[in-house]
């Protein structure tokens, strides 16, 4: 059990976490043809559109309702109304995430009651489906608000299952895999539904979709944000709204599913909701890093595929575990400063434990149920000063974190293995995976390599006794090798 250290500063000085509202607009963004109108000041959009584009390096669809002085202290219902009749004029989406933000929250705007009454003034956009999130960026982190829409998407779109005594789904336990998921309702043949916390990149989805579709098994991603940011080209320059991701129409099938698989602890919620909705038995794991969580996995999909597990695939655990032999001799006992969202944290946590490195710092965003679980003594609930401070006096060896701690790796001369939000002075973070067999035997490499280039291996020079004054030798740059030119000079 890991001893939780809350915040006691009283502002945060280098902040480490991202607000509400964004992490609910990265959910909107992994729908087909939708788009994230936040309510809110111009300013809170401009920011989230600037920190989305400047991590994966895409044109971002994000609305406003823009509001004034005025109408933020007068009322901001018809700004809103608005702005919705708007977007639905002039882009047509199949789907809108209403998204609060700390400016409408404090105001006490009620979004479920403006959607009502837009769907009584407006009939002719029902068939945009709108979900309001109430995302206070006050509170929580981008992970919780994450979490939040996905849960808004099930609570709004996913409809409840017949109630069925005799179904033993409904009472916790698995139906085989041959009477559940396999055509009826409309539903894909061997349907699985994964619901993608926001740890997940969209090259970790990548990853994930194709170890399930190699057991035969049709993934349907919620929300998918490897089909819409994974950085291609379309035939069309510009798109208002997004291009590719889940369908929404998708919500109406995962009742029809074998198996519901949710990837991240923030994830509990609308795991709960789906499966009191659709009765579809469920699989939950906190993360995808390391051996045991993949093995985990692996087994689970065997399970639900009735097959034994592919070659390919034992052939990449084999190179995992090779992997791991290689690089245990830097990565045991290596000193470790980690910065990142719970569940992020979680997966490196588990990761470094399986090599036996030393966790020296643990620095999160905000506190969860699950932070307690994780394999260390200490999480500090702060900010990148807190962990800056943290890996001073512990004497870390390496940072993993996003691109904003790049200043305290460099003030600590120490490498730093960029993962998180955001990602802006490296290109390709989005669509690094992390997960899996093959991700984990890259990330060992990576961690690897980052304390392999900062390592202390060269031999001190001898100075022999007959040797001019120590005054008159050289002064030979920390980590560097003498040469024999340098020698030459004072021998």
């Amino acid at each position: 059990m890991a001893e939780i250290i809350r915040r006691s500063k009283p502002l945060s000085v280098s902040p480490l976490k991202s607000s509400q509202p964004l992490g609910a607009s990265l959910a909107i963004l992994g729908l087909n043809r939708a788009i994230p109108l936040l309510h809110g000041a111009q300013g809170c959009t401009a920011f989230a559109k600037v920190f989305l584009v400047r991590h994966f390096r895409e044109p971002i669809p994000l609305q406003t309702s823009a509001l004034d002085p005025i109408s933020s202290i007068m009322g901001a219902d018809d700004s809103l109304f608005a702005g919705l009749r708007t977007v639905c004029e002039k882009h047509h989406p199949a789907a809108v995430g209403l998204l609060t933000t700390g400016l409408t929250e404090a105001q006490g705007t009620d979004i479920h009651r403006v959607v009502r009454n837009f769907r009584e003034r407006c009939p002719e956009f029902q068939a945009v489906r709108i979900v309001p999130v109430n995302t206070p960026d006050f509170s929580g982190c981008l992970e919780t608000g994450f979490a939040a829409a996905v849960t808004a998407m099930i609570a709004e779109w996913v409809p409840s299952a017949p109630s069925d005594p005799s179904d033993a789904s409904h009472h916790g336990t698995s139906a085989p895999s041959s009477q559940r998921g396999e055509s009826g309702g409309g539903g894909q043949p061997r349907q699985i539904n994964v619901l993608c916390g926001a740890s997940l990149t969209p090259g970790d989805l990548e990853a994930l979709r194709e170890l399930i579709e190699r057991f035969g098994l049709h993934p349907v991603l919620i929300p998918d944000l490897s089909d819409s940011l994974d950085g291609h080209l379309d035939a069309e320059d510009y798109h208002p709204l997004t291009t590719g991701g889940t369908l929404p129409a998708a919500f109406m099938t995962l009742g029809d599913a074998a198996a519901t698989l949710v990837i991240g602890a923030a994830l509990d919620r609308a795991a709960d909701l789906l499966q009191q909705r659709t009765g579809v038995p469920t699989y939950r794991f906190p993360h995808l890093f390391g051996l045991e969580a993949t093995d985990r996995l692996v087994m689970t999909l065997a399970g639900i595929a009735g097959q034994a597990v592919p070659a390919s695939v034992a052939r990449q655990r084999a190179q995992l575990q090779d992997a791991m032999l290689d690089t245990h001799f830097l990565l045991g006992r290596a000193r470790i400063a980690i910065a990142a969202d719970p569940d992020l944290l979680h997966g490196f946590s588990q990761l470094l434990a399986e090599m036996g490195a030393e966790i020296v710092a643990a620095v999160t965003s905000v506190t969860t149920p699950a932070l307690a679980q994780l394999p260390l003594k200490q999480v500090h609930v702060g900010d990148l000063d807190d962990l800056e401070t943290l890996a001073r006096e512990r004497e870390a060896e390496l940072i993993i974190g996003s691109s904003h701690a790049l200043d305290t790796a460099n003030r600590l001369e120490v490498p730093l293995l960029r993962a998180g939000y955001p990602l802006h002075d490296q290109f390709g973070g989005y669509q690094r995976a992390w997960i899996g067999y093959r991700g984990a035997r890259q990330a060992l490499f990576d961690l690897a390599n980052a304390l392999l280039g900062h390592a202390e291996h060269a031999v001190a020079p001898y100075y022999s006794f007959y040797s001019r004054k120590a005054d008159a030798r050289p002064e030979v740059r920390h980590g560097a090798t003498p040469t024999f030119a340098d020698s030459g000079r004072w021998h």
